[in-house]
């Protein structure tokens, strides 16, 4: 029951992504700019054909194949071998599915994935929602293996 909640919620951050995305796609030019909140972010809307920090660029073909595997990996470890992670780290696996979700949805549909939130107090690529829960989601789930979830790191001593 617990998967189905964790389902609902990464659907629910494809849904937030890809609504950002429409609207950006439909009121902004390409490389056009908005200002959001000033001194904090614009909106900016830019084409991305490879992964953080434009890397690998125009592999859309290895990251849709990387996202098949991930969600086969993903299933196998919930129903036939889970591992020792806490629900609080399984939410976070959830975010950062449902991000990883929301830009292979933009690579197969598009060819590249929509970025449009650029910061105007640092200097940082320009990225999206999905970016974000990612992001966030990664930093949570190392966060809290690496100082909360002990049992994670012990041995099976059988």
């Amino acid at each position: 029951m617990l998967f189905l909640f964790f389902c609902l919620f990464a659907a629910a951050i494809v849904v937030a992504d890809q609504i950002t995305k429409l609207l950006v796609l439909q009121n902004i030019p390409l490389y056009g700019r908005v200002d959001a909140i000033p001194g904090l972010f614009n909106l900016t809307y830019v084409q991305n054909t490879g992964a953080a920090f434009s890397s690998f660029q125009g592999m859309r073909w290895l990251f849709v194949a990387l996202f098949a595997v991930i969600t086969v990996l993903i299933i196998v470890e919930y129903f036939k071998k889970p591992m020792p992670f806490t629900t609080f780290e399984r939410w976070c696996i959830a975010a950062i599915y449902g991000g990883g979700l929301g830009n292979v949805i933009d690579r197969i549909r598009l060819g590249y994935v929509v970025d449009m939130i650029e910061l105007e107090f640092m200097t940082f690529p320009v990225f999206n929602v999905a970016d974000c829960f990612i992001t966030c989601g990664c930093i949570a789930l190392i966060v809290h293996l690496a100082f909360f979830n002990k049992k994670f790191w012990k041995e099976d001593t059988k």
